[in-house]
This record gives structure tokens, C-alpha cells and sequence, in this order.
């Protein structure tokens, strides 16, 4: 089987390996990814013709409602990633899907031209993508492969798929068990190689973020075997009991304590794998919340790790000690998290625009008046928002976030406001409770409000106003107490003029306007990269890994499209990119288009930091990347065998660079 198999360079050859299976029954040895060849014989087997148009799944409205609220924990934990993950790939005509364990297609974000071609092979929430329905493709085969599937184009079984390229992971529990697919789907024609790696890191995120939410009320081990790991995403998660059991491990701490898959933990207490104490671990980290301590496993090897131990967890300890009842204890509000405990206060770097913000909400903050925070995407609206719920007299209440933009217009009636059993068919029988009673007591955040359906406008108005909720099929009204905040990338006095927004709830809502600036006019982009190397905003670590002056001079030099949210990832793919043996991040660590978009678009900063231009290894030899011709083109791809990553680095240009001359011009 070939180790490097054809993708966008050779679409005619999967053509070609295509008719050597459906026309003549041969099964290729060479070209195509096992796991794709494995689907290709479970489809025909079924009985499955490639000319199909999919087989009818038969879902409905009242399925699709009763799927989301079976997976709830998934579609909660799962929404911010699938946002991360489409900022990444905004406006190259895709979009990022989660599915469940039977391949039904849960939630979807994606560029809307995009969205609307997809939907014409209905790859769209509702839709069931399983292999026996929609034969070979990323979503169907990475549930029954159990790992991450790529299928491209013609790999698709179906004729029709053909349109797509599809790159998918599963979604695992502690346990081993499916919980469903992240996939990101796409034009053929606008293949990229590293999505595959985006799928597999929002996997990562919704995974751990599950494992920190079912374990909230246990210390968490967060470890790697070097200590600049500890904070990234290839760190190991262990929850401990307050009488020492370690009581789960998620999937990288089983890859690093070499754990097999579906085995039992079998761990024992936390002397059975540590040397150290734990007890003098604990105090430690209760005199040190942000210490980074040494621990030496039975084995001999010794791995670095961070303890979190919750408001929670202490509770329980001393109501266990104290001979109580710790189970009876009420749990707190899943938002008082570490990412949550964030304030106005902390959120301070030395930006004079983000300041003039922080002043603003903190004089309103706890006076009953609505917040609108304005700011492009990516540049920390929620995280605001959560600083003005931290820093007023509600923070020990429930902070529910809402993206309006990112719930189905059909189902956003029902989220908001909940429903009664009964209210339609396939709701559950005890009905549910909406995202605005969810906040009763708190704080209702209502993200890209600017993006809420006339109709549901209509509805929230009254909800403001007469402060009480009908949930759908309910008789009577019930009474809220919420402070509200809201936030919107969008100029809501345009889309009032244009009539998309209420004038009225326009007016409800902006009680106070607290504007973001974006990333790339703010002073204090050091001070961000700081903090995010550091992990944590709250406990900074002295600096482990540094960033050379080089590598600063291009991060300045960049215009952040994505924001914070954009430097973030690329900060984490530098640390992955780190040899053991590396503690300083230089630009080769950097994503190419970061570095040549540097050098094509250097941007003024505030406080006369001078822009610096940041120029690839092609426009460093005096050749701008369109002056270079064909030939050097071909010349390099055939010296690397065809790796166009190599090929891109040799010629000084960026990837996208090389796969848009090839599309044009061979």
C-alpha cells in the first residue's frame, strides 16, 4: 500500500483507480488510504451502487431535537470549538460539522455559499452520514475505523459526493466510548492537507473539554513529560478522588502512561503511579495554585504537571472529613471554571482602547444595565463578557452563553425559551428548560445577536421587558431574573436602517457600548503572546519558551484577520512544531501563511512600534513569489519528490502560494 497517497495533484489517477474497482472488480494496491479502500468493500457489500443518490434516513425535526438533547454535554462542549476551528478556514468554502455516534449531523458553521452547495447532497444538521447511508465518507468511516479518515473527491463512494473533500476524527470519552465526529468539509478543488490536523486538534479540545467538566469536582492532573508541554494540547488529564483513587485518564494520558485503548485504567491510588505523596502534591497546589511541580513515576521517569483542584473538590474533602454528607452538597455552576474566574482587573495588559472598554463595563458592571460589546471575531468578546459577570455581585450565579448565530433558525424557538413535553413530536416527555431560565439568578450572554431571526427578536423583547419566559407549549409565563449582556461583530444601527434588527430591542439592548479593538491595533500584542504562552492569565509561570526577536518582528508585522483567537493557534501549533531540545520559537515554527503575509502586509501598531516587514526567503533573493516561473516551479517539486511543503520552503513562498500557481498554471 502506498505510504503517501494521491490527493489534489492527482485527481485523474483516483479517477483512474476508480474505474479499476467499479468497472473491473479489482481492488487497487497502491495510491489510495487503506481505511478508504476498507469503505469502498464494506459499501459494496451492502449491496450499494455508486451511482446512488444516498439512501432516505428518514429523520425529522422532532429526531433531530431529541438527538441534540441526548448529546447536549457533546453539542455544548463542542460549539466554541467548532467556532475556533471555522475561523481558521473562513472563507475558503468549507464548514465544520459534529455528528453523533450514528453519523447524524448534529450542528454545522461553514461559509454560507458553501453551506448552500452542501446542502444539495444533504450535508447539513439533520442528515445521517453513516456508511450505509451515504456510503464512503470521512464522517461515516472515522465512526466505524475508530481514527481520523481523509477522503477526497472521487473517493467518495457515491458519484455525487465526489464535489467534496472531507477530513474527520472521532470523538472518544475517558471510557473509550464513541461520542460522535468532528469533520470539516470542503470543495474538492480547494483541497488543503493540514485539515485533517485541524480536525484532529478540535477533537482534542472537545475531548479534554469534556474530561474537565464530567471530573470538575476532582483534582485534575494535568502532565507531560516536559515541562513546556504542560498547558497544550498533548497534555495528559488525570481526575483524582479526595481520598488519592484516580478514578479516570483521558486519551493522551493513556497514550503517555502507554494505556491501551479500551483497557481498564487499573491505576489504583495515586501512590501506585507516583512516588510523591499525595497529600504534600496537594498542598502544594493549594499553597500554589499555578506550580508546576516535578513528579516521579514508579517506573523511574519523571513528567511535569500542574494540579487544578476546585472550590468543589475542597468541599467535599472537608465535608468527608468532617464525617458529612459530601454527595449532598450542591455542585456549583459549571461556569465558575478557571476559564471563567477571569475579571475586568486581569483582563488589563496596557492597551489604551481595550482599557477605555474595561473602564466602561466596570462602572456599569451590577446596575442593571445591558452591555453591547462590538469587536471582530476572534478578538475576545465572550471572554469580556464573562470578565463583567466575574466582577459583579451575580458571579456566584450561572453565566450561559448563547451564540445566536450558530443555533439552526428552526431550533433557536426551543433553546432560548425551552418547551413543555409534549410540545412536539419527538420532544422529550419531561420537556426541557431554555438557555434564558438556565441563567435565572445570573448572567445571559447572548453572542452575534446580530444574527437572531426577526421573529425571535420579536420574542426576546418581551422577555426583556415583562422579565418572564413562555416556553414553547407552556400555558403561563415564568419569571426570569437575568442581567444581560450581548455581543455582535456587526454595526447593529446599519442592520436596524436596513430592517434585519429591531429598532426597539436595538435600543434594549445597547444600554452600554464597550468596543473590542481589533488585534492588529492594539499595543500590547507581547504582553498577549506572554500570556498565552504562560497558560494562564491568572498564575503566570516564569517564561519556559521564549520567542526570538525574528519570530516577534513578523507576529507584529501580521494583520490578525482572526484576532486573539488566530494568534492562539498559531502560538499552539509553534509549541507543537518545538523539538525536545528547542525552547525558543523561531519563524520556521510559524504556519507559512503567517510568515508570508507578513511580508506582504506589514500594519501599523499603536505606541510607535515601527511595523516590521517580515520577507520570505524568495523576496529576501529579490524575487516576489509571481516572478517565479513554471520551471522552478517543476524543478523544485520534482528535487522533493512532490512534498510541496519542501518545495514551497525551498522557493521561499507560501504553500497556498505553490497550490494556487499549480491550479492555474498546470
Amino acid at each position: 500500500m502506498s505510504q503517501t497517497p494521491i490527493r489534489a495533484e492527482h485527481t485523474s489517477a483516483i479517477e483512474a483507480l476508480r474505474r479499476q474497482f467499479f468497472d473491473n472488480g479489482q481492488l487497487p494496491d497502491a495510491g489510495l488510504p487503506a481505511s478508504v479502500l476498507r469503505s469502498w468493500q464494506r459499501c459494496q457489500r451492502l449491496g450499494m451502487e455508486n451511482t446512488e443518490r444516498g439512501r432516505p434516513s428518514n429523520t425529522t425535526r422532532g429526531d433531530l431535537m431529541v438527538a441534540r438533547e441526548r448529546n447536549a454535554a457533546l453539542l455544548n462542549h463542542a460549539g466554541g470549538v467548532m467556532e475556533h476551528l471555522y475561523e481558521q478556514i473562513r472563507a475558503s468554502g468549507s464548514m465544520v460539522l459534529l455528528a453523533d455516534a450514528s453519523g447524524l449531523i448534529l450542528h454545522g458553521i461553514g461559509d454560507p455559499a458553501f453551506v448552500d452547495r452542501a446542502s444539495r447532497v444533504a450535508l447539513q444538521p439533520g442528515a445521517s452520514w453513516s456508511e450505509c447511508q451515504r456510503g464512503t465518507n470521512a464522517i461515516g468511516a472515522t465512526l466505524i475505523e475508530r481514527a481520523p479518515v481523509e477522503v477526497f473527491g472521487a473517493e467518495h463512494f457515491l458519484d455525487c459526493n465526489g464535489v467534496l473533500t472531507c477530513s474527520a476524527a472521532p470523538i472518544l470519552d475517558c471510557r473509550g466510548e464513541l461520542l460522535g465526529a468532528l469533520d470539516i468539509s470542503g470543495d474538492h478543488r480547494q483541497y488543503q492537507p493540514h485539515t485533517l490536523g485541524l480536525a484532529r486538534m478540535g477533537v482534542r479540545l472537545v475531548e479534554r473539554r469534556m474530561f474537565e467538566s464530567e471530573y470538575a469536582r476532582h483534582a485534575l492532573f494535568a502532565f507531560h513529560p516536559r515541562p513546556e508541554g504542560v498547558g497544550g494540547l498533548q497534555e495528559g488529564l488525570l481526575a483524582v478522588d479526595a481520598d488519592g483513587e484516580i478514578v479516570a485518564a483521558d486519551r493522551q494520558a493513556r497514550a503517555l502512561l502507554g494505556i491501551e485503548a479500551g483497557r481498564s485504567l487499573g491505576l489504583g491510588s495515586f501512590g501506585n503511579l507516583f512516588r510523591n505523596g499525595f497529600g504534600t502534591v496537594i498542598s502544594r497546589a493549594g499553597r500554589d495554585p499555578g506550580a508546576l511541580m516535578a513528579l516521579e513515576l514508579r517506573s523511574g521517569a519523571t513528567v511535569y504537571a500542574r494540579v487544578r483542584v476546585s472550590l468543589a473538590w475542597h468541599v467535599g474533602l472537608q465535608a468527608a472529613q468532617a464525617g458529612g454528607g459530601a454527595r449532598a452538597l450542591r455542585a456549583p455552576d459549571p461556569s465558575r471554571s478557571a476559564r471563567s474566574r477571569v475579571t475586568l482587573e486581569t483582563l488589563a495588559t496596557g492597551d489604551a482602547g481595550l482599557q477605555l472598554a474595561l473602564d466602561r463595563c466596570a462602572k456599569v458592571v451590577g446596575r442593571n444595565i445591558p452591555i453591547l460589546i462590538q469587536g471582530e471575531s476572534g478578538s475576545g468578546k465572550e471572554l469580556l463578557a464573562r470578565a463583567c459577570h466575574n466582577s459583579g455581585p451575580r458571579a456566584d450565579g450561572p453565566f450561559v452563553a448563547v451564540n445566536c448565530a450558530a443555533i439552526p433558525e428552526n431550533l433557536i424557538e426551543s433553546e432560548l425559551f425551552g418547551y413543555v413535553g409534549g410540545a412536539f413530536t419527538g420532544a422529550r416527555k419531561e420537556g426541557a428548560i431554555g438557555r434564558i431560565q438556565q441563567a435565572h439568578g445570573g448572567t445571559l450572554f447572548l453572542d452575534e445577536i446580530g444574527d437572531m431571526p426577526l421573529a425571535m427578536q420579536a420574542r426576546l423583547l418581551r422577555v426583556l421587558q415583562e422579565r418572564c419566559v413562555q416556553p414553547v407549549g407552556a400555558a403561563e409565563p415564568v419569571a426570569v431574573d437575568i442581567a444581560l449582556l450581548c455581543a455582535t461583530h456587526r454595526m447593529l444601527s446599519e442592520r436596524v436602517k436596513a430592517g434585519q434588527f429591531r429598532e426597539d430591542l436595538y435600543y434594549r439592548v445597547n444600554g452600554l457600548t464597550a468596543q473590542l479593538p481589533p488585534l492588529r491595533e492594539r499595543s500590547d500584542l507581547r504582553e498577549i503572546v506572554r500570556r498565552l504562552l504562560d497558560g494562564s492569565r491568572h498564575h503566570p509561570e516564569p517564561a519556559r519558551v521564549d520567542v526570538a526577536p525574528e519570530t516577534m518582528a513578523i507576529l507584529e508585522a501580521y494583520a490578525w484577520p482572526g484576532n486573539i483567537r488566530q494568534l492562539q493557534n498559531v502560538l499552539e501549533v509553534a509549541l507543537a512544531l518545538l523539538d525536545e531540545d528547542e525552547d525558543c520559537i523561531l519563524p520556521a515554527h510559524l504556519p507559512e501563511d503567517v510568515v508570508h503575509g507578513a511580508g506582504d502586509a506589514p500594519v501599523e501598531r499603536p505606541a510607535s512600534r515601527a511595523p516590521v516587514a517580515a520577507p520570505t526567503a524568495a523576496l529576501a533573493r529579490g524575487r516576489r513569489p509571481k516572478d517565479i516561473d513554471d520551471a522552478t516551479i517543476r524543478a523544485a517539486l520534482e528535487r522533493f519528490d512532490g512534498n510541496l511543503s519542501a518545495a514551497a520552503r525551498h522557493l521561499g513562498v507560501a504553500r497556498n502560494t505553490l497550490y494556487r500557481r499549480m491550479g492555474c498554471d498546470f
